[in-house]
């Protein structure tokens, strides 16, 4: 287990808390990846992953962007400007420094075109968009900076809850659309990414904070915005679109922090603490249905365990709001050991009860992962909320078009999953970590870390089992200055899968990315069809997948870009132009194919 996910489990006890990335349901399905015989490209995206490793302990804490594909090019996330590194890394001194000074950095979409076999810059668009404030609910985390594509454009976000409408071809700026004024206020952010609808609407969350105390002070407005193909704009307040949301300052349940095991005693109360007002998951993409809808994941301010899946017509008026409290059973003496025992509850503990309050596990909102909705092709939806009592894992929600919660599976949290429509069904595909660490706890002497064992998972639309295909491999690769591996034998329980969205193509193969440095291609079944190394991965961020009209598997490692696929080749050229071969990628082969 790496210091990733080690810092994540801590920062979680501690605080008591992806146009074309959660709304698809299958990233790259219109047709056959190709085989990653090969790397065709490798781009540096963010300069500043070692530096930024370094400020927490050998970490990547960044989510970045799936890469967006048309058949003209690739428009991805690009970082540059300063980083401030504190002295010595992680102290936070002298300030601002590291996470704290994020806002000398600059966020850019960069359109990639392939130019013979080298994937070249055609046009950058810089933005002025900054990310919510270091600390409290994000803790050192750095939120995301999501583009979409809608028509002729790409959406860009912005500053003060702005998006830029850019165009496609050439990157030139077609409008500034400010959905709150003609004024734009530093304090106010696009929370999340954006998502665009089959008609070139674009919808996105944005968040107002207190800039002085943006985590111990309520936020000051929160709305889900829409802006339509001609430019105009309407917002909704999330206030608004949740019903039977606690008030701003009700009561909200927090958690035990001391006298373990945990619960307490068999009729322990954790403490309350103000609730805050609704608002949008920090890194959320919505996603939108056949029929329009829009969904979207909200919560408390203060307090991730009073979460909602949203429904929102497209004219920002609500449809439904559903709770992910009081559906789940299945903490002390089911998913946990026997009362008890080391990791188990205290003796007599109530049946099925979260250990840290006492009371029905919460499906919980974290501010620290992308888990976004995704709309299945029977019109229900799903979200992958973290529990936490399960080994700091997570419960895939599925939910009905009307918002009843139909079913849950345990599974490796954070991950907006891909879907593989066939046969008149559809397969689910999950990561599915198990992770070493201990069951509700940090202490090791009450919460001793389980074994690590790694799946990639693939469920049915009753969320059951259909496959597992569980990493094996031991050994930590580096790339030599030749190209060869030098590689160690040092993980002995195999490693995390390194991704928040997977990709399925459109014979089921399953790509995805993992600690071990590895791009992998799992067929139907589970069965390995092919995998190849991209870098050394330990700590790296949990990072999407996309295919790309041609078959190419574009995927993300330690900041930079990598292409998978077949070696390029002369292919003879179109009649006509016999003097000017293309280069061009072999393609329709299914993944594994020799």
């Amino acid at each position: 287990m790496d210091l990733r996910m080690r810092s994540l489990a801590a920062a979680l006890v501690v605080t008591l808390l992806a146009g074309i990335f959660p709304g698809t349901p299958a990233a790259g399905a219109g047709g056959a990846a190709q085989p990653p015989a090969a790397l065709l490209a490798d781009v540096v995206y963010d300069p500043f992953v070692e530096a930024e490793k370094a400020e927490t302990g050998g970490t990547l804490l960044v989510h970045y962007a799936m890469p967006l594909v048309d058949d003209s090019g690739v428009y991805m996330e690009f970082k540059s400007g300063s980083f401030i590194a504190c002295q010595p890394p992680g102290s936070g001194l002298p300030a601002p420094c590291g996470p704290d000074a994020r806002s000398l950095q600059t966020w850019s979409v960069k359109k990639l075109v392939w130019r013979g076999t080298a994937l070249a810059e055609a046009w950058t668009f810089a933005s002025d968009w900054k990310p919510e404030p270091a600390g409290g609910a994000i803790g050192d985390w750095e939120p995301v900076f999501h583009p979409a594509i809608a028509g002729d454009y790409v959406y860009v976000p912005g500053a003060g809850g702005t998006v830029f409408k850019v165009a496609r071809s050439d990157g030139r700026l077609a409008a500034r659309i400010n959905p709150f004024g003609t004024s734009v206020d530093s304090a106010t952010f696009v929370a999340g990414g954006l998502a665009a609808d089959a008609a070139g609407s674009v919808y996105y969350s944005a968040l107002r904070l207190d800039l002085s105390s943006p985590w111990t002070s309520n936020a000051l407005g929160a709305w889900l915005v829409r802006i339509a193909p001609d430019g105009s704009s309407a917002h909704a307040p999330f206030s608004a679109l949740v019903a039977g949301a606690p008030a701003a300052s009700a009561p909200c349940q927090l958690s035990f922090t001391n006298n373990l095991p945990w619960p307490p005693s068999t009729t322990a109360a954790p403490p309350n603490g103000s609730c805050g007002s609704q608002r949008p998951g920090i890194n959320v993409i919505p996603a939108i249905g056949p029929d329009g809808t829009v969904y979207t994941v909200s919560r408390a301010h203060f307090n991730g365990r009073f979460g909602y899946l949203v429904a929102v017509h497209p004219d920002l008026t609500p449809s439904w709001s559903a709770s992910l409290r009081g559906f789940l059973d299945d903490g002390c003496g089911v998913l946990l050991p026997p009362d008890g025992a080391p990791g188990g509850c205290r003796i007599g503990s109530k049946h099925g009860v979260d250990p840290a309050t006492n009371d029905v596990p919460a499906g919980r909102v974290s501010d620290l992962a992308s888990s976004s909705p995704v709309v299945l092709p029977d019109g229900s939806i799903l979200y992958g909320a973290f529990t936490g009592y399960n080994y700091s894992r997570g419960h895939l929600f599925k939910f009905s078009s009307d918002g009843r919660i139909l079913a849950a599976y345990e599974f490796g949290w954070d991950i907006t999953p891909a879907v593989y429509a066939h046969d008149g069904t559809y397969s689910i595909l999950v990561k599915d970590n198990h992770y070493e660490l201990g069951s509700y706890c940090t202490d090791p002497q009450f919460c001793p870390p389980e074994t690590g064992r790694y799946d990639v998972t693939s469920l049915d639309p009753n969320l059951s089992v259909e496959w597992k295909f569980t990493g094996t491999n031991t050994l930590s690769c580096r790339r030599n200055p030749d190209g060869t591996l030098a590689c160690v034998s040092d993980h002995p329980d195999g490693f995390e899968w390194c991704v928040n969205q997977p990709a399925v193509d459109s014979q089921g193969v399953t790509y995805a990315t993992s600690e071990d440095g590895y791009l992998y291609a799992i067929g139907k079944g589970g069965v390995l069809a092919g995998k190849i190394f991209l870098d050394v991965a330990l700590g790296a961020a949990y990072t999407p997948l996309t295919i790309s009209p041609d078959g190419l598997v574009y995927a993300q490692n330690n900041g930079h870009l990598f292409v998978a696929g077949t070696p390029f080749r002369a292919r003879p050229a179109p009649p006509g132009n016999e003097g000017n071969p293309r280069i061009v990628a072999p393609r329709g082969r299914v993944a594994g194919e020799r």
